[in-house]
């Protein structure tokens, strides 16, 4: 198996073997069971669609409620296909928790990073802004020209421009695993994740 879906619990503090301070964040990952298995031959790919934490009937929808009768499956509030290169032997059923997970791994963490609303191009994107003195009398935070007047009479594609802030797809890389905890379904990895409390994080193996 190669990825667990989870929640962000929080971030804390703990303490190495040599009494230094590390920043972690906690992540409630699993037990995630495997729903469905596509494979290349049928499908064009091998992949894995893994639920996570069990829901009622009642607050689904009928499509969705009949793809988890056709495999024979609890009702789960959240899925997600995680695409395989190894542990092809996988099976539909099969249930997995944060005992794959070992000290010292490395993971990809994605998440849904915090949602900033409408910024400006110094927030959203890092710009300089204007001068602040010797008689300056633009706006100091706006983005200034943004085009040409005459050709192409148009405003590039990409440009950068005030906007919605966060609210996106983030990966955090090589993400290190400082504690597994088997019991409580808990795995604390090095440094911060996307994502606000209680939002919904995907762990993947390095492979």
């Amino acid at each position: 198996m190669i990825g667990l879906i989870g929640k962000k619990i929080g971030m804390t503090q703990i303490f190495g073997t040599n009494g230094e301070m590390i920043p972690v964040t906690v992540i409630q990952a699993g037990p995630c069971r495997v729903i469905h298995r596509k494979t290349k031959e049928k499908h064009g790919y091998d992949s894995v669609q893994l639920g996570y934490e069990e829901i009622d009937e009642k607050k689904i929808n009928k499509p969705v409620a009949g793809h988890f009768k056709k495999h024979n499956s609890p009702n789960y509030k959240y899925l997600h296909e995680f695409r395989l290169k190894v542990y092809k032997d996988i099976k539909e059923g099969e249930v997995f928790d944060v005992s794959m997970f070992e000290k010292n791994e490395l993971l990809k963490v994605t998440g849904i990073s915090k949602g900033k609303g409408f910024q400006g191009v110094i927030k959203r994107h890092g710009h300089h802004g204007g001068k602040a003195s010797h008689g300056v009398h633009e706006s100091f935070r706006g983005p200034g020209s943004i085009g040409q007047c005459a050709t192409p009479s148009r405003v590039y594609k990409g440009k950068n421009l005030p906007g919605h802030m966060g609210m996106q797809k983030v990966s955090a890389l090589n993400v290190k695993v400082i504690k597994v905890d088997i019991e409580k379904n808990l795995v604390m990895v090095k440094g911060a994740v996307p994502g606000h409390r209680n939002s919904i994080i995907r762990l993947r193996k390095e492979l």
